[in-house]
């Protein structure tokens, strides 16, 4: 394919968290949820979340205010007044466990309803006609895009809802405390060298230094950890694709006793993902250190600051307990940064993969624009017609011996053409998926064309399904399922009939072009357009197909393209392709014309 890449899977570019690109990508995800035909559903959800977190904050203000009576009914050795905070104590906490398995519940909606908005709007973008076969050819961005959309979309909807929910609840707390901790902080006195001095909003300020610097200090340590995050999300696809490419070879890899090397390519594979792991492990117990010192400091950092008051007699052990309360809310909330920056890092990672994937795909139309398109119209008689026709490649163009093709009724014509001289870019573009060059294709209608690649495309599930292929298995019956087989030397399959297998595993490749053809043989096209399948099959198998053709389907078209090696006089009129190396060439992104 002409295009690299404009966006990679790799570290990011980007100096930091808060970019320009960061905000394109977050504004491009809230795009995508907002424009979701359903997003009524999401919203309501997060309302909901909105009013629970609320809820839990109120039930939390109501806790930490509690420790005062409760803490001094202890100090007085009061009974009754002791008894009576269990109570209210009991009340408050069973709310807030209602409120708790509410959240939980609504976190985990959350995350479903994501996920399912996402991943269909993925899985929509990426099979838009011919936009998972420009993908393929575009460069690291079109490597393993099942990661992208399986395992990145999971992972993101993941910590975007636990990191959303996270800091809406952080948010919720300090508003409600910092108010609380003011005003707790009018009891502190500060007595230094025999001097007695009041700050207003003492212990707020304090909260804000401490929570401040920590978070500071997560960010300059945790930075790193973005672009290692989408680097090793790059590495592991490469792993899991690697180990799929082994498994799925396994029978030619032990064949040709080839593990030896196949173990050596592994090893480099996991060696890279290692390197990274390496830097992983490097960089987290750099952010330990921040975070979990800060986590053990906090233990103590509370009762220290509101100490002062303590000592000099303005605040009670209940008074104390309370303001080293609301202190630890207020400062947890700040540094739910803190807390997360590793997360925060991991989910900046994978918004980048995913953002960057779906972009891709957006763009992918772009490949070639620079390059005149060959124009491709509805045929008014049924038949194939091939007029001009001109078709770009990477390193000039192709085309045939004869400006005008058409192909009559029942015609045989043959396009032969010498290795790499782009015979499957040839069927490409009159299959519609390569769309750069010149000149008129004019096609018989979708339902009476069908086009046969050198490599069949065999669907997972039973035989019925794979020959009825792309209809329902029930549109024809199994008797004519069974002629089909039996005219293409298949006939011994017909005991798995209704058997589901890894069909493309478990036959040869010869076997799984007689499939294809056996699906020819029910669908009945008018035309016929075939890349090289047809030399692939064993000369009785060529026998069948072609007895098959003229005796049950003699008014369809059939235009094969092959090597030199064809044979010429199975056909009425054979043509040649030409490889014209000054001819217009497919233009890359952000190519013109005249540059190509």
């Amino acid at each position: 394919m002409a295009n690299n890449a404009s966006t990679q899977s790799g570290p990011l570019a980007g100096p930091g968290w808060i970019s320009r690109e960061f905000a394109r990508e977050a504004l491009a995800l809230a795009q995508l949820l907002w424009r979701s035909p359903a997003r009524g559903a999401l919203i309501a959800i997060w309302a909901a979340l909105i009013a629970v977190v609320g809820a839990t904050a109120y039930g939390q203000i109501e806790l930490n205010a509690w420790n005062q009576p409760f803490y001094d009914a202890l100090a007085r050795r009061d009974t009754n007044g002791f008894t009576h905070q269990l109570g209210v104590f009991a009340v408050i906490a069973g709310a807030l466990l209602v409120l708790n398995v509410a959240q939980t519940w609504l976190n985990q909606i959350s995350r479903f309803e994501l996920r399912k908005r996402l991943t269909r709007d993925l899985f929509a973008q990426w099979l838009v006609p011919k936009r998972a076969f420009l993908l393929a050819g575009a460069g690291d961005i079109g490597v393993n895009p099942d990661q992208r959309i399986h395992e990145d979309a999971r992972h993101l909807c993941e910590l975007t809802t636990d990191l959303g929910v996270g800091l809406l609840q952080a948010a919720l707390l300090l508003a409600s405390f910092i108010g609380v901790l003011w005003g707790l902080s009018a009891g502190v006195t500060l007595h230094i060298w025999g001097e007695s001095l009041v700050i207003p909003g003492y212990m707020v300020w304090s909260a804000l230094f401490y929570a401040g610097a920590a978070s500071l200090a997560s960010w300059l340590v945790g930075r790193p950890l973005v672009g290692l995050n989408a680097e090793r999300y790059a590495r592991e696809s490469d792993m899991r694709f690697a180990l799929v490419h082994v498994n799925e070879h396994s029978e030619g890899v032990s064949i040709y006793r080839g593990e030896a090397e196949e173990e050596e390519k592994l090893k480099l594979t996991f060696d890279r993902l290692l390197v990274v792991l390496r830097d992983l492990v490097r960089a987290t117990t750099n952010l330990t250190w921040v975070t979990a010192g800060y986590g053990w400091f906090t233990i103590v950092a509370p009762i220290i600051v509101a100490a002062p008051a303590f000592f000099s007699g303005d605040l009670t052990l209940g008074g104390l307990l309370m303001s080293a309360g609301a202190f630890t809310q207020v400062q947890q909330s700040l540094r739910w940064f803190v807390d997360n920056a590793g997360a925060i890092a991991d989910w900046r990672a994978t918004l980048h993969r995913v953002c960057a994937f779906r972009l891709a795909l957006l763009e992918v139309d772009k490949i070639g624009e620079a390059t005149s398109r060959i124009e491709f119209a509805g045929s008014a008689n049924e038949r194939l017609i091939l007029d001009e026709l001109s078709v770009s490649l990477p390193a000039g163009s192709i085309r045939l011996n004869e400006s005008h093709v058409e192909l009559a009724r029942g015609a045989r014509i043959l396009i032969v053409g010498a290795a790499r001289s782009g015979k499957t870019c040839l069927f490409r573009a009159i299959a519609g998926v390569w769309p750069w060059g010149s000149g008129r294709i004019e096609l018989p209608s979708p339902a009476g064309v069908m086009f046969m690649p050198k490599r069949p495309f065999i669907p997972d599930g039973d035989l019925r399904h794979i020959l009825a292929y792309p209809g329902p298995p029930d549109i024809f019956l199994d008797e004519q399922l069974l002629a089909a087989l039996a005219r293409l030397g298949l006939g011994y399959l017909a005991p798995d009939l209704h058997r589901s297998a890894r069909w493309d595993q478990e036959l040869a490749h010869e076997e799984q072009l007689g499939l294809a053809f056996a699906r020819l043989l029910l669908h009945k096209p008018e035309c016929v357009v075939v890349d090289e399948a047809i030399e692939a099959l064993s000369p009785e198998r060529r026998d069948l197909l072609f007895d098959a053709l003229a005796n049950e389907l003699p008014s369809t078209s059939l235009l094969a393209i092959g090597g030199p090696h064809a044979e010429a006089q199975r056909y009425n009129r054979v043509l040649r392709l030409v490889f014209d190396p000054q001819g217009p060439r497919l233009a890359r992104l952000g190519e013109t014309t005249e540059a190509a």
